[in-house]
């Protein structure tokens, strides 16, 4: 395993991660069978697991899983999410970070956190609030560096902007959505990533499900169409289909190592919920995507573009409220 910078924290970490999304006993996996998952992970020498809070039993299942190896790995969580009914029970305010470090420690079964990660923006709490609740976790040693995930590239800026002039501690990674299919971050998020120097780990390689190598009308009788806003998704895994083969590459293999890839991409999450899976997802670890390979997705997906619309994507308020883009009815015309 060749191990890679996290950003400026001076923490190396696996071109892979595991993400334990899957691993919620909700989700039909039994406990026993994720550890064995996570233990063969870290067996084949990935070290960076990446877990959250809102990811009902999964904090617990990962702790359990890491004892006697904690020191050897790399541990992310994420919080923000809402985790029950209660209004305050949710956010980025100092009053729940506070109180959502102490519960994640307690279900990891640890005394502190590689990466503390923002799960989702919060646009009711002030940025300058949230940074000086972070930065006291880390100075605290409770937490060693923090993140964001799905960050607009104006609040990464903005975080390095507060977090200098208030002496405060900025953003250490980001985690966005990145794939084939979803190529948005190459336009600003990585150029701004890349600036502060930042560590980037990134979620969805396998476009949802979409990048498994299943045929079309497959994914649709699986229910996969539940990720699309358009066919236009659809159309383009199609067209990918005969390049994977043409390249002589399953195409979970092509969709993992093209999001490696990328200069400033740090790690790609693999989600495994079985077994099966991860012995799939490793076979791919030496998988070097050529140059004419990447040409031809190019073609297909342009640079910095999207291929539909993500339905697990963040949108900023104003995109989905349209009261914040529409001035009061008597305040629109111009006389």
């Amino acid at each position: 395993m060749l191990y890679r910078p996290l950003g400026r924290t001076g923490i190396q970490v696996s071109p892979y991660a595991l993400g334990t999304l899957m691993f919620a006993t909700t989700m039909g996996n039994a406990p026993e069978e994720s550890a064995r998952i996570i233990h063969k992970a870290l067996d084949a020498g990935i070290n960076f697991i990446d877990t959250a809070d809102a990811y009902q039993d999964s904090e617990e299942i990962v702790g359990k899983a890491l004892r006697g190896r904690r020191d050897d790995v790399v541990l992310a969580t994420k919080f923000g999410r809402p985790v029950d009914a209660d209004p305050n029970h949710r956010g980025t305010s100092r009053r729940w970070i506070v109180t959502a470090v102490e519960n994640s420690l307690r279900r990891l079964q640890t005394d502190h956190i590689d990466l503390y990660q923002v799960h989702r923006p919060d646009p009711d709490t002030d940025l300058e609030e949230t940074l000086s609740a972070l930065t006291d976790l880390v100075r605290s040693g409770k937490v060693r560096a923090i993140g964001g995930s799905q960050t607009p590239a104006s609040d990464l800026v903005g975080i390095q902007w507060i977090a200098e002039r208030r002496g405060l501690i900025g953003f250490h990674t980001e985690q966005p959505v990145y794939s084939i299919l979803n190529r948005g971050i190459e336009r600003e998020i990585l150029p701004v990533a890349r600036r502060f120097g930042l560590g980037v780990l990134v979620w969805g390689p396998l476009g949802q499900g979409l990048l498994t190598g299943r045929a079309p009308g497959e994914l649709r009788r699986r229910g996969m169409a539940r990720h699309l806003s358009d066919e236009r998704r659809i159309d383009v895994v199609a067209k990918l289909g005969p390049l994977a083969a043409e390249a002589g590459l399953p195409m979970t293999h092509l969709a993992m190592a093209f999001a490696i890839s990328h200069p400033g991409v740090t790690s790609a999450l693999l989600g495994a919920r079985t077994m099966q899976h991860l012995d799939d997802l490793l076979a791919g670890l030496d998988v070097a995507v050529p140059d004419d390979v990447l040409d031809r997705i190019d073609e297909l997906v342009p640079p910095g573009t999207d291929v539909g619309t993500l339905d697990q994507a963040y949108y900023p308020p104003g995109l989905t409220n349209p009261a914040l883009r529409r001035r009061p009815l008597g305040e629109r015309a111009a006389a």
